[in-house]
């Protein structure tokens, strides 16, 4: 099931009103049953590795706290991590590694035969085994306590709105609300719904419709057509591309906070407008701060973070991102885009000092706004070259990318090119003001949300939630009548 279904509309006031009559204490039996409705909608053959993994998450964390050698409390910390990192490695990684090792080895002279298996990627699998590990982590750490109540602890695994693509929550903000009394607010509702409205819009509005741009160029990478393929549709693909999963991620971060919130639980925030950061390093606190967090935490600060050497800090950061890249998905592309998100962030710490030593000799005010403005550009540049390892299907496709982005400008026509991928003035109109407004909703509705609700009062917000109500369903329901088709979210498959 997909939050952009036609079944979640209907699903999701089930769930509501079921949890509004049912009492507190059965509540979660409720919300877990519909939670694994929602996960098997997708594959409800593999939903045994929901199990598995919230099963052995539980167990192992009850074992380490009530053990009371070291080494007991260390062996099942390992048991945890080795037991839910090989199911990733399986069913993510196999094929990958597989095809890799069979390549190699043909290509220094053994004659190796195919061995990949036929494995369904199951959804959400990397999200929901890092919310599980860093449970287990933390109360071998001491700084939570084991959960003893199954049922409560498998709803913090499985909860419905941010089970398969987050936010990664951790059970100190998630477990707590799960237990208790969460009554229905006009606040909370109006919230909510307002989070819905925007993320609804964001993916259905925006990156559905400027997915098929993104598409005509990326899946046509090696074409002899240099109208359609040539430096102006990449340079336009691309960027169109760093809209695209902003929007599709961030709409269903939305979606599933404003899902919570109107049940009055609070997920944490996923995004803070990344396109508006003035470095790579500024990006990553603005970007998926939920799993940065999470590499953080539980990665880069216990390799040593940057209380060491140069060299070893220099290396954390190239594993974290290494890491990352590998968690994005199992492919060379995701590991390169990785790498050189790894890479920026090295050379932007080697050279910071450098470069204010400059611009004070130069005179330079760096928070003026025009220079600010220069690294916000510069910035998002080094985004997007980042972003075309990310969305190119191969690294053959990705070179010759590349390539035609710096050496494909001669005779184009523009006019010729935008009619090749599809676009016409309208629909580039379109999108132009489509990104203004999720410029301008970002900033008014979601990131400035609880002051602007705190001033304007809770009268006007309870007639403004049936508006909101009303004007997110019935668009929703038409666009996707219209099309006749629920898109994933890009970030299902990870």
């Amino acid at each position: 099931m997909v939050f952009n279904s036609l079944i979640f509309l209907i699903f999701y006031p089930i769930v509501l009103l079921l949890y509004r009559i049912i009492p507190l204490k059965w509540r979660w039996v409720m919300l877990l049953i519909a939670s694994y409705y929602f996960y098997a909608g997708w594959q409800p053959d593999l939903i045994y590795l929901i199990w598995f993994s919230t099963l052995l998450s539980y167990l192992c964390a009850i074992g380490i706290e009530k053990a009371e050698k070291k080494n007991v409390k260390k062996f099942l910390l390992v048991v945890a991590l080795v037991a839910s990192f090989a199911v990733l490695l399986f069913y993510k990684y196999f094929n990958f590694l597989s095809e890799n090792v069979v390549s190699l080895l043909n290509l220094i002279g053994f004659s190796v035969p195919d061995f990949s298996l036929n494995l369904i990627l199951p959804v959400g699998i990397s999200f929901y085994t890092f919310q599980t590990l860093s449970y287990v982590i933390d109360v071998y750490r001491g700084s939570i306590k084991a959960e003893r109540h199954l049922g409560y602890y498998a709803l913090f695994v499985s909860f419905f709105p941010q089970l398969v693509a987050g936010p990664i929550e951790r059970p100190e903000n998630l477990l707590p609300q799960l237990k208790k009394k969460n009554p229905f607010t006009a606040y909370d509702t109006a919230v909510g719904l307002k989070m819905m409205m925007v993320g609804f819009f964001k993916k259905i509005v925006v990156a559905d419709q400027i997915s098929k741009y993104v598409d005509a160029v990326y899946n046509n990478a090696t074409t002899i057509n240099g109208d359609l393929v040539n430096g102006f549709t990449v340079a336009l693909a691309t960027v169109l591309f760093a809209v695209q999963i902003y929007c599709d991620f961030s709409g269903y971060t939305d979606i599933a906070i404003g899902c919570s919130r109107i049940m009055g639980i609070k997920l944490m925030q996923n995004f803070n407008n990344p396109y508006t950061a003035t470095t790579i390093k500024d990006f990553w606190r603005r970007w998926h701060i939920s799993l940065t967090s999470w590499f953080t935490d539980y990665i880069y600060i216990p390799l040593g973070g940057s209380r060491c050497s140069k060299a070893r800090h220099y290396a954390n950061i190239f594993i974290v991102f290494l890491v990352s890249g590998i968690w994005h998905g199992a492919a060379w592309t995701y590991i390169l885009w990785g790498v050189i998100h790894g890479v920026y962030q090295i050379i932007g710490n080697i050279t910071s000092k450098p470069r204010s030593k400059l611009w004070a000799k130069l005179g330079v005010n760096e928070k003026g706004y025009f220079f600010m403005w220069g690294r916000r550009i510069i910035t998002f540049i080094l985004v997007c070259l980042a972003w075309m390892a990310f969305r190119a299907n191969s690294l053959s496709d990705l070179g010759m990318l590349y390539k035609t982005l710096f050496t494909g400008w001669s005779g184009i026509s523009i006019s010729a090119s935008m009619d090749a991928i599809g676009m016409t003035f309208l629909s580039a109109m379109t999108a132009l003001f489509s990104i203004f407004a999720i410029n301008q909703l970002d900033k008014q509705i979601c990131l400035k949300t609880e002051e602007l609700h705190r001033e304007r009062g809770l009268k006007l917000e309870r007639a403004n939630a049936y508006v909101y109500l009303c004007w997110t369903i019935a668009a929703a329901w038409l666009i996707l009548l219209s099309n006749n088709v629920a898109s994933s979210f890009i970030y299902f498959q990870f």
